[in-house]
This record gives structure tokens, C-alpha cells and sequence, in this order.
């Protein structure tokens, strides 16, 4: 099958899906009194969404799974391997990288579903403790990391100077970029349509750098991604009638570890991921300075994106300017692929 051909069909593929699950799940969900749970230390305008149906991030996991599969069987049953295109790494360590990767986020997105699921089953509010989170999501780590290195893959790519094969930093650098990736996606989902949007811009750049640096199978996953986003996006705008809750988010950002490290650059994620970066950066220091300066606040709220509604930007705003300086990482990102590259 013709890359672009699969690229389209998987974008196209993802939205019907997406989208049209919506019709059925979101009455499901209201059915089965799945609303979600606003706590009071949010914008006390966010009381409004008071029972708005969540989980529904299993719109978006579905028209990924659906889109991928169907794609990467038909391309099978024609002769083809997509996942080779244009790439000269070894067959099996592809496999691994991008095999593995959904695996990871489908392990985390089932995380996302126990905490969800004792949020409006249980009518527990935290859902899962910070503990409890935190190993179940440190398993997952160790075990993706785990998998990548029996298979040889304890590298990553530098721009301007090649292939660093790290060794022990490869397990502090993934650790630390996985855990604080996942939580600061997850952090982005406060806003109606936030981190759909913004995670859409990403899936553009990931698919872009794929083919750039020579990995152009895995644009099919990533623009799978994007037309799954775009889907559930419709029913997430603001004013949302569903939202995608940890099972979502969790799953969004094992997701985008998982692009990076099938191009074998980590680094990707600092890039374009800045609004992870900046929502995750924003939390950390509040909390310094809140402890070294008298309980006083540097921004009015935070992660980042409740400062801005406490300022007074509206929802939709917020979305947009976010999507903008994320396109603006993506670019960057974009330009040190190709300029970055190494004869």
C-alpha cells in the first residue's frame, strides 16, 4: 500500500470511528451516571461541568486501535510492510519500538480506567492515591524501558551529531521523561478540549518528523492519532459533552513516549511536547515557591492553563493560543530534524 494512501485512510479511519462512537458511548455514558467529578480546588466556574459524562477518552483509543489495524491488515494481506517504509533499521527492533509502544500506552490507558472507575463508580474523588498511581505507572516504565534495551535499544539520536549510545543515562533520562510526560498530559486535561487539540498539533509533528528522519511507518499510528483526535474533538469543544478522563489522557501520553522513542529521540518530547513541558514546569514551581516564599503564589493558579482562565481567558482561548505555541514546537522540532541530521 502507498504511504500516503495509508496516512490518509488512517486519518479518515480514526475520525469516522471517533466521532461516530460518540453517538452511542456518550448516552451510555449518562446512562451508567459516568459523570464527572469537579473538585473544589478548581476554577469555581468548573462547577458547571459537574456530571458531564467522562471516560470518554475510549472514543479516541478505539478509532486508534481500529484505524491501525485495519490499515497495517490490509497493507499485510496486499504484500506490504509499512512499518519498513523507507527505514533502514533492523525488522525486529522496529517491531519492538512501535509494538511496544502501544502496548505502554494501552497500559497506562488502563491505569486511567481503574482511577476513572473508582471516581464514578466508587464516588471516591481522588480515585487512585498518588501512590498507588505511582507504582502502577513506574511497572509500566520499567517494563517498556526493559523491553527496548533487551533489544539493543539504548541509544538515542543527537541533532548535529548522531546516534549517543548512553548506556545507564538510558534508564534515568527514560524514566523521568516517561513519568513526568504521562502526568503533565494528564494535567493538560482541565480545559474543555485542551489536550485534544494541542496532542492533535503533536501527532502533525511526530508525522512529519517520521518521514524526515526515516521512519515513515510510524506516520501511519501518528496521523491515526490525529484523525481519532480530530473525531472526539467535535464532542469535547467547548461547551464539552464528554470528557476523556485519566483513561484518556494516561493513554495520550504513553502515546507520544512512544512516538519519540520509535524515532529514537526522547528529546522530541521536550519539543514538540513544550505545553507538556510548560504545564508539568508550572506545577513544580509553584510548589517551590509557595514553600520558599511564605505560601505566596507566582502564578495565580497552576498547572499553567487555570493561571490563564484566572486571568481571565475564555476556554476556547486558552485552546488556541496553547495549539499555537505548540505548532510553533512542532516546527522547531521539524527544523532540527532535517537541518539536524547527520551525513
Amino acid at each position: 500500500m502507498d504511504l500516503w494512501l495509508a496516512v490518509l485512510l488512517s486519518v479518515v479511519l480514526g475520525f469516522v470511528v471517533a466521532f461516530g462512537l460518540g453517538f452511542a458511548v456518550i448516552p451510555w455514558l449518562h446512562k451508567l451516571h459516568f459523570g464527572q467529578t469537579i473538585l473544589d480546588i478548581g476554577p469555581s466556574w468548573h462547577k458547571k461541568k459537574q456530571g458531564t459524562p467522562t471516560m470518554g477518552g475510549i472514543l479516541f483509543i478505539a478509532g486508534v486501535a481500529v484505524s491501525v489495524a485495519a490499515v497495517l491488515i490490509t497493507d499485510k494481506l496486499l504484500g506490504g510492510d509499512l512499518l519498513m517504509w523507507d527505514n533502514d533499521r533492523p525488522r525486529d527492533v522496529v517491531y519492538v519500538k512501535i509494538f511496544g509502544g502501544l502496548l505502554m500506552a494501552a497500559a497506562f490507558g488502563f491505569i486511567g480506567f481503574i482511577d476513572d472507575y473508582i471516581k464514578v463508580v466508587k464516588k471516591r474523588n481522588l480515585g487512585l492515591t498518588e501512590m498507588q498511581k505511582t507504582a502502577m505507572q513506574a511497572l509500566v516504565i520499567v517494563a517498556y524501558l526493559f523491553t527496548l534495551y533487551k533489544s539493543g535499544v539504548n541509544y538515542m539520536f543527537i541533532p548535529y551529531y548522531g546516534v549517543w549510545e548512553n548506556g545507564a543515562v538510558f534508564w534515568i533520562v527514560g524514566v523521568i521523561a516517561l513519568y513526568c510526560t504521562v502526568n503533565a498530559v494528564n494535567f493538560l486535561d482541565g480545559v474543555d478540549g485542551l489536550c485534544t487539540s494541542v496532542t492533535m498539533v503533536a501527532a502533525v509533528g511526530f508525522t512529519v518528523c517520521a518521514v524526515l528522519m526515516k521512519c515513515a511507518g510510524l506516520s501511519v499510528l501518528c496521523s491515526a492519532l490525529f484523525g481519532a483526535l480530530a473525531g472526539y474533538l467535535i464532542w469535547n469543544w467547548n461547551p464539552a459533552k464528554v470528557m476523556m478522563g485519566d483513561v484518556g489522557s494516561l493513554f495520550l501520553g504513553g502515546l507520544v513516549c512512544a512516538f519519540a522513542y520509535a524515532l529514537d529521540a526522547p528529546w522530541l518530547i521536550l519539543v514538540i511536547g513544550v505545553i507538556y513541558v510548560l504545564e508539568f514546569g508550572s506545577d513544580i514551581v509553584q510548589i517551590a515557591y509557595v514553600k520558599t516564599h511564605n505560601g505566596k503564589r507566582l502564578f495565580k493558579m497552576a498547572p499553567l492553563h487555570h493561571h490563564y482562565e484566572m486571568s481571565g481567558w475564555s476556554e476556547k482561548k486558552i485552546c488556541r493560543v496553547f495549539s499555537i505555541v505548540g505548532a510553533i514546537g512542532s516546527a522547531a522540532a521539524i527544523a532540527l530534524a532535517w537541518f539536524g541530521r547527520v551525513q
